[in-house]
């Protein structure tokens, strides 16, 4: 058991980041892992609720106070085991995870809330240094074979899960690497990538199998649909938002993840195939959005040593404190301010872009105008309304729009299968994960929209149930 008073004994103590001038010389993590003995002591904060919120608030259902006591007890095999029954990349979400746990912790109601996510984080590197965490090679087979076409976070729990059911998986992926997301989409200083390829290593032992390089059309998954008993669709969301508004066609635009991803495979020494590289050194930056890859593109500009950096958002900056619209245990709408807000460029906020000015082709200014909002409509919805004479411009010789993402790519694959949509452009699929196709299930952003890690992982784990289910009559994975 915890500490019953450790919670009035120590205070909430985060981890120590690396100093700004040495960490934007390199794409290494900005923070220094704590070590056990710090990890221990905060763990002793948690207050092993009668109703512990934060079980309510993880979407994984992670069993946060037993192994937080598991690990003040230094018991750190079983917090290990807890740890690992429920999440299968402890140590991706224990790094880019936003902590939604921490926001429903009750201590966080007139305190600051356990450090959920880096407790989660020391546990599973404490398990890697200490050979707790191994293979686990399934020692029945059901003879049954499913394909995943997708190897982001879904994609990765899913099979990882259905592999220990005892069935054959195999994971299909258009990229050279495995990985989706997590490899191409989340920078090197948020989350190293020989962090996702010690994982996958771990995986292949186990006995999945990844076939890298293969773009999967409506021809080759006809042959997927009939070589295997089930097939999962877990190619994420990644049709971006555009901003059309007038100059969208000058040079010098990009979307976020073009830039991203495009950062990544340089800082892995690959090769760009398509187009020029996005070369920001010495240029004037604009990043439109401010939410999380917005954060990204910022930090990454930095390392590239951009001469000028803004990151303009259209909504007003959040409060720094929970709001009455957000009460507890609701993740609320704060100000955040990331590592790489902290390292430098300008946030601006209620900004609406007008229109993008260049000359001969490139971009050279954006033409915005201040914002606010009014009260609600007849719907409930804020009016946002311009305010007159605010007018401004900003000079810039590339702008990223980070500005979120609509729904998976519908030309291609979805396409071709004539697979059934809903309403926003997503797979559509029943209760059981399953499409309008024959034995085609869906998981992930690409069935539940655009969202968080942790969520993808609980996708995955999901489907892997009903899919189990489906091909066995019934399934003792979980937790469902």
């Amino acid at each position: 058991m915890v500490d019953p008073r450790g919670f009035l004994k120590v205070a909430r103590k985060n981890t120590e980041y690396r100093p700004i001038c040495e960490r934007l010389d390199d794409h290494q993590e900005v923070f220094n892992l704590p070590s056990l003995e710090h990890s221990r002591e905060q763990a002793s904060r948690c207050m092993d609720c009668a109703t512990p919120f934060c079980h309510w608030g993880c979407p994984l259902g992670n069993y946060i106070p037993e192994w937080n006591s598991y690990m003040f007890g230094d018991k750190w095999p079983q917090a290990v085991n807890l740890l690992e029954a429920t999440n299968n990349l402890a140590e991706i979400t224990g790094r880019v995870c936003p902590a939604v746990c921490e926001y429903s912790c009750v201590l966080g109601l007139n305190s600051e809330a356990v450090t959920i996510r880096e407790n989660e984080l020391a546990l599973i590197e404490a398990g890697f240094k200490n050979g707790l965490i191994k293979p686990k090679t399934p020692t029945w087979h059901s003879g049954k074979k499913v394909a995943l076409v997708g190897s982001g976070p879904a994609g990765l729990s899913c099979a990882a899960q259905l592999n220990q059911a005892g069935h054959k998986v195999v994971v299909f992926e258009r990229d050279q690497k495995p990985g989706g997301i997590l490899r191409y989409g989340i920078p090197d200083f948020k989350l190293e990538k020989w962090i996702l390829d010690r994982r996958i290593e771990i995986l292949k032992k186990e006995g999945i199998q990844f076939k890298t390089g293969f773009n999967v059309e409506a021809k080759n998954f006809s042959l997927l649909q009939k070589d295997f008993d089930a097939v999962c669709l877990t190619g994420g969301s990644d049709q971006p938002r555009d901003l059309k508004i007038p100059g969208r066609e000058l040079k010098g635009i990009y979307f976020a993840m073009d830039y991203l991803s495009q950062a990544n495979r340089l800082a892995a020494g690959e090769k760009i195939d398509q187009g020029q590289p996005i070369e920001v050194k010495g240029k004037k930056v604009v990043i439109i959005g401010g939410g999380d890859t917005g954060s990204d593109c910022l930090g990454t500009a930095l390392r590239q040593r951009a001469a000028c950096l803004v990151q303009i958002e259209l909504l007003p900056q959040p409060p720094e404190c929970r709001s009455q619209d957000f009460p507890w245990p609701h993740y609320p709408l704060i100000l955040k301010t990331s590592s790489s807000h902290q390292e430098g460029g300008q946030r601006v906020w209620s900004v609406l872009t007008k229109s993008f000015i260049g000359k001969k082709g490139c971009l050279e200014k954006l033409s915005c105008v201040r914002v606010e909002f009014k009260k609600s409509n007849s719907k409930g919805c804020p009016i946002m309304k311009e305010i007159k004479g605010s007018e401004f411009q900003i000079e810039a010789d590339i702008a990223i729009l980070a500005l979120g993402f609509l729904h998976p790519r519908h030309s291609g694959l979805l396409s071709q299968l004539k697979v059934g949509l809903d309403a926003r452009g997503n797979v559509k699929t029943d209760d059981s994960y399953r499409t309008s196709l024959e034995k085609v299930f869906s998981a992930g952003d690409m069935r539940r929209g655009q969202s968080l890690v942790v969520w993808a992982i609980q996708e995955g784990r999901q489907a892997a149930f009903h899919i189990d289910k489906y091909l066995t009559g019934e399934s003792d994975l979980g937790p469902i």
